[in-house]
């Protein structure tokens, strides 16, 4: 059987297909990839972050595995209303603890339940030597670099990595980060449990403190990812599976159930991408009144995902004119990859800081610069996502994953806060409803309602080459536009790995928007 890894960076591509040449289960090539491209894609993801998994296996329903972190045990909604809100950057935007590296260690368990383990100094040796050796420096991380720089001047870990001489690096300089080689080295050898329990937990707990955060060690060890049932919902060709709250998964699985009930209404691909725009502005409106931690909910996701309710949001979609919007949207820095290996066994994974450097703390003994995950919390005590000690902050990740009848499983995500779920109907819409070859559904151009990283804008966005051929008729439905450049970032990182279980072919792409690459053997 044939292997595959797609990633948006081409270091973590190649760091996850090593695994898996060496037999190596998809779940520990990801976490190869995810240690590699938290190295070398600093700017949208790192070990201080997050991370959501979805898994599966031949024949088995797949697994969702929970990597957020939750807030601390001391942050106090009425203090940081008192200090006027919580700030974006800097020590006190650290409200969360990172999962991601607590994702890693049960994910890894699952995979030593399949076949004996790989030991875990092999599975973080690439990451170590990009970190030691030097990390090259893409336009993409030139750009966030661009981006943060007045932010950041005072930052003084930061700019001792990312800020050369107080300026910015140049596309193609070297940068290294000997303090999170050290991490990841560390944790080879003494465990991953080792972040949360041992001397790394002990390091970063007290540098946190020393920023101003709130987390602590108690934080720290009391800290664990959570294994959770994925939503899903049938459509017409098959069936789709997304995470449930604390993330966005609701909104893309709607989206895309919607719009197989309408997309019969459009024949033009203007009218194809109005109706996606439609639908998910239904999504969102649904998304937004009832995403929070799970804890919280105030309405089971499942019901939303009936066959009545889906009906009655489609019934809201006018094919010939668009819902008045904006409403408010959220941003994110993120990574999303995907893996087969030579068992069939599937893995679509996300892992992220939140902005683009997170809170741009960095912490200098260990190499990790911190998430700012936590002012996605609000202030008002009243609102259903509202800041609370242990619970998990609203989350714009989320890992799809399809089985359809004709017995194609696909692996599918992107990075882009807003953009996510969007940028997933996209593609889906392309390769599965439109038939194009899974390369082209993701690098044709696209459109992006809302915010991505980087922007504040709320308006309908369209790459050049989509809008030259659809801008006046979706103007014509009341749809407020903006033209960006063709192959913008701005549009997310999108990616695929599609098993085909009747052929046992394979086929995987990488968004061209990406420094990524997409591997097959």
């Amino acid at each position: 059987m044939s292997i595959a890894f797609t990633a948006p960076h081409s270091q973590a591509s190649e760091a996850g297909m090593a695994i898996l040449r060496q037999g190596g289960t998809a779940i520990e090539a990801m976490v190869a990839a995810a240690a590699t491209i938290a190295t070398v894609y600093p700017h949208m993801n790192s070990i201080g972050g997050d991370g959501f998994w979805v898994i599966s296996e031949p024949g088995k329903l797949p697994r969702a595995l929970d990597a957020c972190g939750t807030a601390a045990q001391a942050a106090d909604l009425n203090a940081y209303a008192q200090e006027g809100g919580i700030p974006n950057r800097g020590g006190r935007s650290c409200i969360t603890m990172a999962g991601a590296i607590d994702g890693w260690r049960q994910a890894l368990q699952l995979s030593a339940s399949w076949k004996p383990a790989l030991p875990l100094s092999a599975l973080l040796e690439a990451a170590i030597d990009a970190a030691r050796r030097g990390v090259r420096v893409t336009q993409s991380l030139v750009n966030a670099c661009t981006k943060v720089a007045p932010e950041f001047q005072d930052f003084s870990a930061y700019q001792s990595i990312y800020g050369p001489d107080g300026g910015i690096p140049a596309v193609n300089q070297t940068l290294t980060n000997a303090a999170l080689a050290d991490t990841f080295d560390h944790l080879a050898r003494a465990g991953l449990k080792d972040f949360y329990h041992g001397d790394i937990g002990f390091s970063l707990s007290r540098q946190l403190a020393d920023t101003g955060s709130l987390i602590r060690r108690s934080d720290f060890e009391r800290y664990e990812a959570q294994w959770v049932e994925p939503l899903s919902v049938r459509f017409s060709q098959g069936t789709l599976f997304n995470f449930p709250a604390p993330t966005q998964g609701i909104a893309s699985m709607l989206i895309l159930a919607l719009y197989d009930r309408v997309r019969r209404k459009g024949m033009s691909e203007a009218e194809q991408v109005h109706l996606l725009v439609e639908c998910t502005k239904q999504a969102f409106i649904q998304r937004d009144r009832l995403v929070t931690d799970r804890s919280r909910l105030s309405q089971d996701y499942h019901e939303l995902l009936q066959e009545a309710t889906l009906e009655q949001l489609a019934s809201n979609i006018n094919p010939n004119q668009a819902l008045p919007w904006p409403r408010p949207s959220a941003a994110g820095d993120t990574i999303w990859m995907g893996a087969l290996d030579q068992q069939g066994r599937m893995v679509s994974y996300i892992q992220s800081i939140y902005w683009e450097f997170g809170s741009g703390v960095v912490l200098p003994e260990t190499g990790v610069h911190w998430n700012n995950r936590g002012i996605s919390f609000s202030l008002d005590p009243q609102h259903h996502n509202a800041l609370q000690p242990g619970c998990r902050p609203f989350h714009t990740l989320n890992p799809a994953y399809a089985e359809l009848d004709d017995g194609r499983r696909m692996a599918y995500g992107t990075m882009g806060g807003e953009g996510q779920p969007q940028t997933q109907a996209a593609l889906f819409n392309r390769y599965v409803f439109e038939r194009l070859g899974l390369a082209d559904a993701i690098a044709l151009p696209r459109w992006l309602l809302g915010r991505s990283w980087g922007q504040q804008n709320h308006d309908l966005k369209l790459e050049q080459s989509l809008a030259d051929k659809v801008a006046d008729a979706l103007q014509a439905k009341g749809h407020q536009l903006q033209i960006v450049a063709d192959q913008t970032e701005l549009m997310g990182h999108a990616g695929a790995v599609v098993y085909h279980s009747d052929s046992g072919s394979v086929e995987a792409a990488s968004d061209p928007r990406s420094d990524g690459a997409a591997l097959i053997q």
